[in-house]
């Protein structure tokens, strides 16, 4: 299994309002959601959920971090990959955490360095409910049941 390659990119930044008007200007990324202080920006070529995320590096109560990268998410093209990932990652000791993130399945994984990736599954945008609950613990074995273990994810479809 191989993924289909970087989906997105998040940095931790001073300012999350001022990095999305530097995106915007010097790459024409636009802003398409916010969370609390973050900001998720995309092309607007784009047919994904986001392809930059700024989070505030100040932490909104955490400890403070150091500005620069936080993670790259790398896409798998199936549930099953995913699950099959995940069962590697595991085995390997580099599972650290997953996440319904409600728009994408995902699992965090750190390096043999430290640094944290994420490996992911986006929901296709006919199966995508805005309403459905987010940020919830991830179970996939009832979305392989929903909509089977094969069924391509959002970016192993062709963009629209």
């Amino acid at each position: 299994m191989a993924t289909l390659g970087i989906r997105h990119a998040v940095l931790w930044v001073t300012d999350p309002e001022a990095s999305a008007s530097f995106y915007n200007e010097a790459l024409g990324l636009e802003v398409v959601n916010r969370y609390g202080t973050a900001v998720f920006m995309a092309s607007p070529d784009s047919n994904t959920d986001h392809d930059l995320g700024l989070f505030d590096a100040a932490g909104e109560g955490a400890p403070p971090r150091h500005v620069g990268l936080y993670h790259v998410a790398w896409e798998v093209a199936t549930l099953a990959e995913l699950a099959e990932a995940k069962a590697r990652l595991a085995e390997m000791g580099a599972l650290v955490g997953e996440n319904n993130h409600g728009v994408s399945r995902s699992l965090y994984c750190h390096d043999p360095d430290g640094i944290e990736f994420e490996v992911m599954w986006e929901v296709p945008l006919e199966l995508y409910d805005p309403d459905a609950p987010s940020n919830i613990p991830l179970d996939l074995e009832a979305d392989m049941a929903r909509w089977g273990a094969d069924r391509p994810g959002r970016g192993a479809q062709p963009a629209a």
